[in-house]
């Protein structure tokens, strides 16, 4: 479906992508993991034709990207950046059509599918109550969401989502990922960029990992997210735990820290209970003096 082979791309003297090769299966979600300035948004801008090769081909449904038309691009590929500012008040139901504009038809325009297409997407993320809301006046969690609908509206077979839940609550990041695993079970195929190495992990079939202007891991997220690799871009500050069966990405040194945390908690409260103990006992002592006084 995807095919990036040996992609050099830099910014004047600035590499930025430095032989970058990788293949996306059809009906594969693969995730494109990497810290900040990795260059994940570059590769995704790359393969879209936003930003011209220095070298390399990029090739998507067998055909290279360089001989696509526009239409023809636009047709095959769906793009979710990673943030947008309108330029007009559009409703959001207007927004949604726009991804049907590669498959609109001369004078005909937009016809009732399209526009039960729109709908349907939006239903699928649950926003259909903003359709006729201006999408200017939306939070950016739910600009995210309306962009989202408007690639499944769109219908390609493949789809380009830059950070697709990056500005949103935690319900809402859960959602986004459960409707990109029903959406690649239907036959499309989806590369995400995620600076969540749990959710690539938990969600992906398919993990690319990049850093350092190339490819570090790729492969099973299994094999892709790992100390190791971890390691190579964080400098050791993670640990890769499995807890009930499901593998955690979590920061180094916070059971160690979480245990003696309990354990000093253990020790101030053993510490305060001798202390009530011997309240006690001086307590029960000065009663039995005093007694004996009144006798």
């Amino acid at each position: 479906m995807l095919r990036v082979h040996n992609v050099h791309f830099s910014y004047g003297e600035t590499p930025v992508l430095n032989g970058v090769s990788f293949h996306v299966r059809e009906g594969e979600l693969c995730g494109l993991f990497g810290p900040n300035g990795s260059g994940k948004t570059t590769l995704f801008r790359c393969c879209l034709r936003f930003l011209k090769l220095k070298q390399g081909t990029v090739q998507i449904c067998g055909n290279d990207i360089s001989k696509l038309s526009t239409g023809e691009m636009a047709k095959v590929v769906a793009y979710v950046p990673q943030e947008h500012k309108p330029p007009f008040p559009y409703l959001v139901r207007e927004v949604v059509l726009m991804g049907r504009t590669p498959h609109l038809r001369g004078v005909f325009g937009i016809s009732r599918r399209d526009r039960m297409i729109a709908m349907d997407a939006l239903e699928t993320l649950g926003i259909a109550g903003l359709a006729e809301r201006p999408y200017s006046r939306l939070s950016g969690g739910q600009r995210q969401m309306v962009l989202m609908a408007r690639a499944i509206a769109q219908d390609t077979p493949l789809m380009f989502l830059d950070e697709p839940t990056s500005a949103l609550d935690f319900q809402n990041q859960m959602r986004i990922w459960e409707i990109m695993r029903s959406i690649v079970e239907d036959g499309r195929t989806i590369i995400a960029c995620s600076h969540d190495p749990n959710h690539v992990a938990w969600f992906c079939d398919r993990v690319v990992v990049v850093g350092n202007n190339g490819v570090i891991a790729d492969g099973d997220p299994a094999e892709a997210i790992n100390e190791q690799t971890l390691g190579q871009i964080y400098r050791n500050t993670c640990a890769v735990q499995t807890v009930d069966g499901i593998r955690m990405v979590m920061p180094a040194g916070l059971q160690a820290r979480k245990a003696g945390k309990t354990q000093a908690n253990a020790h101030s409260q053993h510490a305060c209970n001798r202390n009530v103990e011997q309240k006690t006992v001086r307590r029960i002592n000065y009663d039995i003096r005093y007694d004996k006084l009144e006798q």
